[in-house]
């Protein structure tokens, strides 16, 4: 079966990309950043939390990664030089009240990933982990060599996941880069696409959601936090800077670089405070908030070291910094209105296999 998109006669040239996930919010700026970059991009996603719109760029496949023999065939018909891997569940407060769909999602079908590429010969994987790994921060900067006690299913179910491919990488040869984010933020410049998640989670669409809707209020999470203004401080990254790590570590791997964990994030942080004043400053308007209760585990503050993505990837963010984010977030969502769209459609979801 030809692959949805499939115009025939790829360039042998060209190196493909096939990016598990790349219907999401990062899958689908990094399949844009890979396609800029000249690989040819292929997308694998069940369009369970997903959107059919966002693929814009180069083929389609849909399927699960808890489907294997459908992952098996999708690397068999794709043959990747690269896998980018974004599926995962990521809502910490989730995690706790479900952590078997977490384990079964970001263990089981990362290890089914993982398998498929062994049994196609594919050897390469870039991986979205997570900060959460590392737990509660004991310094504000954390590198990459921070211990790892992760408190909660969330960041459990990365670090294995990670621990995972570094010993696939001993035992099979299948070389990866963890890049472990902060907090991805922003949307894409030119609208093509953003951040769409049912349910909302993050910061900035709820802040933007506050700003559009009259029937919602935003709530701070603590405002006695030992920081300059009281609310927590995290670190926010552009997704379009993110994708474009994904491009260099994808690049470093294909060039033989051996495995790696590697933060992103901007080396800086902003309050939540911070955060609801700019964004009510792009749009113009008084944004409604209250003050709720901390959340169990929120540290004050969650800032990356970036350095080891400077040497290893030649890569750090814009210096546009929090103004971009903000900007082309609200565009996106005063524009669109995609940060809250409702539950998805219920549907069965039948795979593709591929030939």
């Amino acid at each position: 079966m030809a692959l949805s998109g499939d115009s025939g006669g790829a360039d042998t040239a060209m190196q493909t990309v096939l990016v598990i996930g790349g219907a999401g919010y990062v899958g689908s700026h990094c399949c844009k950043q890979f396609a800029l970059a000249g690989w040819r991009v292929v997308t694998f996603d069940n369009l369970s939390t997903g959107w059919r719109d966002l693929v814009k760029w180069g083929d389609f496949i849909e399927g699960d990664i808890l489907d294997l023999p459908t992952l098996k065939a999708a690397i068999r018909a794709t043959t990747p030089d690269v896998v980018a891997h974004f599926v995962g569940l990521t809502d910490v407060a989730g995690s706790m009240a479900d952590p078997a769909s977490y384990y079964r999602t970001n263990v089981v079908g990362s290890m089914n990933v993982a398998d498929a590429m062994r049994a196609g010969g594919r050897d390469k994987i870039v991986f979205s982990s997570t900060a959460a790994t590392y737990g509660a921060p004991q310094v504000e900067l954390l590198t990459e060599e921070h211990r790892q006690e992760p408190i909660s299913p969330y960041g459990s179910t990365k670090l294995i996941a990670e621990r995972m491919l570094l010993h696939y990488e001993t035992a099979y040869g299948l070389r990866s880069v963890a890049l472990r984010y902060f907090n991805a933020a922003g949307a894409d410049r030119d609208g093509d696409t953003g951040e769409r998640h049912h349910p909302e989670t993050h910061l900035i669409p709820l802040a933007a959601r506050g700003l559009l809707r009259d029937d919602y209020v935003f709530t701070i999470f603590g405002e006695d936090f030992d920081t300059r203004d009281g609310t927590a401080v995290r670190d926010y990254v552009h997704v379009s800077d993110l994708a474009r790590a994904h491009v260099a570590a994808a690049d470093y791997l294909v060039a033989g670089g051996i495995s790696q964990a590697i933060n992103l994030g901007s080396g800086t942080g902003s309050t939540v405070m911070e955060i609801a004043n700019a964004i009510e400053a792009v749009a113009g308007r008084r944004l409604q908030r209250r003050i709720g209760p901390r959340r169990a585990g929120d540290p004050a503050v969650l800032v990356a070291s970036n350095q080891k993505a400077k040497r290893l990837l030649g890569w750090s963010p814009r210096p546009l910094g929090l103004s971009e984010i903000i900007r082309t977030a609200w565009r996106w969502h005063s524009v669109t209105d995609h940060g809250w769209v409702g539950p998805k459609t219920p549907e069965i979801l039948q795979p593709r296999l591929v030939t």
